[in-house]
């Protein structure tokens, strides 16, 4: 099994020893904060995997810490929260939190999320995080977006679906043909050069940051870059 940590930033010790246990018993490495600044600490010390973030906390409250973690990283984040109204949902998901506990909560429900989500997080299940970013591209996965140093740029549905496989194999060779089928789909009858011409018009819309995508002559393309 991967080992991944967890910050849990929890203001209420016996909540913060519960999800402790369970989460070790999970073979997590767990980090704890009891405050809002305290977790911005333990965050920019430590590696941290995904985050646990109590709204109701001193110092500094759990929508500013979600605000502050996002700008820095995409890392999964589970809120708590002692309501159960749609405004704290909305207002999470504004600031790009992944899933929502309601206290009091099952902690074993809490370690299956977890794992739900870093199993996204890394590709072994369908859905990734909703926003990355590569040089000065960031991708709303989830609102279909894609800005350029703050600049909405319009995609085509499949130069959009293209540009997020080559993200999603970031490094690797796509073949043509594989490309075609993430994208297309295998029932898909006609010519891979199709892959070539869209390619070629996000290229044009990505301007500069279109050095990226590499040509591997003979077999395909490649996005070449550090995330």
């Amino acid at each position: 099994m991967t080992s991944y940590s967890v910050l849990l930033v929890e203001d209420e010790c016996r909540i913060t020893e519960i999800m402790t246990d369970y989460f070790e018993r999970d073979r997590w490495t767990v980090y704890a904060a009891k405050h809002g600044k305290e977790a911005m600490e333990r965050f920019q010390e430590a590696k941290i995997d995904l985050v646990v973030l109590d709204i109701s906390m001193p110092e500094m409250d759990g929508w500013s810490v979600c605000r502050l973690i996002r700008k820095q990283s995409s890392i999964p984040i589970i809120i708590v929260t002692a309501r159960s109204d749609d405004e704290d949902k909305l207002m999470g998901f504004e600031l790009g939190a992944d899933d929502f506990v309601t206290k009091p909560f099952s902690p074993k429900v809490l370690i299956a999320r977890a794992s739900m989500l870093m199993k996204r997080a890394y590709g072994t299940v369908g859905l990734e995080h909703h926003i990355v970013s590569f040089g000065h591209v960031v991708i709303n996965k989830q609102a279909r977006n894609v800005e350029i140093c703050g600049v909405k740029i319009e995609l085509a549905p499949k130069e959009f679906e293209l540009l997020c496989c080559l993200v999603r194999n970031k490094g690797i060779v796509m073949k043509r043909e594989a490309l075609l089928n993430h994208v297309w789909g295998f029932d898909y009858i006609g010519d891979d050069r199709v892959v070539d011409t869209h390619i070629k018009k996000l290229r044009a819309k990505l301007a500069t940051e279109a050095q990226h995508i590499v040509t591997v002559k003979g077999v395909g393309y490649k996005l070449e870059v550090n995330l």
